[in-house]
């Protein structure tokens, strides 16, 4: 058995010693190196289900494909039921040429073998793959001050800012042995002292800034480090509304794509911030003051890296994190009034929508899904980072609202008010 500084119980220290056979005491051990790694002095038992990263097949993925056939092989399952990251593949919805599929076949040649695993190991169902697993429709939504143990950089942050959730940003695999053995190291953010804010926000805008340009200004300030937020409830009130989850979602999905922010705190307004306030802020803690210069120096330095950065938009995704049901009525009005105003009825712009199956069922039920296919709008569970894999979709003049999106793939990030008039009228220009 190895050596470890962690405090082990004794179920803990026979699975080490290979009690439950050599996997899981290779799994157990990854678990103790890690958590020795970080200083973690003890496990803590998880309250919720995991939601992973790993659910496509890629080339550089394929040793974790195997890794899965192994579990499978062998019977181990997670403890819980879990979520899992978008799927990347939906020809039903996104129209691809024959080319197209076929280099999408070749790089996720084994998507169909991973999935299956997926659901022997322990997915929760069919429709459980999604970014924003937290949703009500899908029904991963942790409580206050549960331990977990999550990968998905946007879902971390959320479930630790606007829920008060524990989770460390963990990588993949890690987040799997977590789930198997149903324990987490208890390091970083799931300690007290390790969810302390290393930074002030002063924000001293004109009006509500942009979701994605805010959380874009701060990742890029304060890197993995814990902002204390304020001036923002000013905008969005003192209530976890849906508005302000959906505000807060995007915001958060920027900070920890721009950054490697796992938790924030906003004062007044994030679980956490209203129960202790200024106790959140570390003594010697920085400041960063961000008003409308500042966001419109933030999002001036974007590189443009289009072929032919005066060409029209071909294609535009919304939906990076998945939307929710809300976002995806007020699109739809916003849309419906621009081409009104506009005096046209489809959209000038191939536009792609997506959001978590069980939000697009919903919507499905709903007066908004045949306005928003009328207007010529597409609608995919995907996620659109795994589309631009692609090399022959990668070139696409793309369009986006998502910082995230931005940051990991060659579309240009647009503005909402802005992007509604371009997704109307297909030029870019004022």
């Amino acid at each position: 058995m190895i050596e470890t500084k962690m405090e082990l119980t004794p179920h803990e220290r026979d699975l080490l010693s290979g009690a439950e056979g050599e996997t899981m005491q290779k799994i157990m051990e990854t678990l103790a190196r890690y958590g020795d790694a970080f200083g973690a002095k003890r496990f803590v038992p998880l309250d919720g289900p995991a939601h992973l990263v790993g659910t496509y097949a890629i080339i550089a993925t394929k040793p974790y494909v195997e890794l899965l056939d192994q579990l499978v092989e062998e019977g181990i399952k997670t403890k819980l039921p879990f979520t899992g990251n978008p799927l990347p593949l939906d020809y039903d919805n996104i129209a691809c040429t024959e080319e197209e599929k076929r280099v999408f076949d070749r790089i996720y040649v084994d998507q169909a073998r991973l999935e299956a695993n997926l659901a022997k190991i322990g997915m929760e169902n069919p429709e459980a793959y999604t970014c924003a697993c937290y949703l009500d429709e899908v029904g991963n939504t942790p409580k206050r001050g549960d331990n977990l143990a999550w990968a998905e950089s946007s879902a971390v942050v959320y479930a630790n800012s606007v829920l008060g959730a524990r989770t460390n940003r963990n990588s993949g695999i890690i987040d799997l042995f977590c789930a198997i053995v149903g324990k987490a190291p208890q390091f970083g953010l799931l300690t007290d002292e390790g969810r302390k804010a290393h930074w002030i926000i002063e924000l001293k805008t004109t009006k509500l800034p942009g979701p994605h340009a805010l959380g874009s200004a701060i990742g890029l300030k304060v890197m993995e480090e814990i902002p204390y937020i304020r001036g923002l409830d000013q905008y969005l009130g003192q209530t976890l509304d849906s508005t302000a989850k959906d505000y807060l979602k995007e915001m958060g999905s920027s900070t920890a794509s721009n950054g490697a922010v796992g938790l924030y705190h906003v004062e007044n307004l994030t679980p956490e911030a209203k129960d202790f306030g200024e106790i959140l802020i570390r003594p010697g803690a920085k400041t960063y003051v961000i008003d409308d210069a500042e966001l419109e120096r933030v999002v001036a330095s974007y590189p443009l890296m289009w072929d032919d950065p005066e060409g029209a938009p071909e294609m535009a995704f919304i939906g990076c994190p998945h939307y929710s049901y809300s976002q995806l009525c007020t699109w739809t009005e916003l849309l419906e009034a621009e081409l009104k105003k506009q005096n046209r009825e489809q959209l000038a712009v191939n536009t792609v929508f997506l959001a978590a199956l069980p939000v697009l069922k919903k919507l499905k039920e709903s007066d908004y899904y045949p306005r928003l296919r009328a207007m010529g709008a597409a609608l995919t569970h995907i996620c659109p980072l795994l589309y631009t894999a692609n090399p022959l979709c990668a070139g696409k003049r793309i369009i986006t609202n998502s910082n995230k999106l931005r940051t990991y793939s060659l579309a240009r990030y647009v503005g909402d008010e802005d992007l509604v008039r371009i997704l109307v009228r297909g030029e870019m220009g004022s």
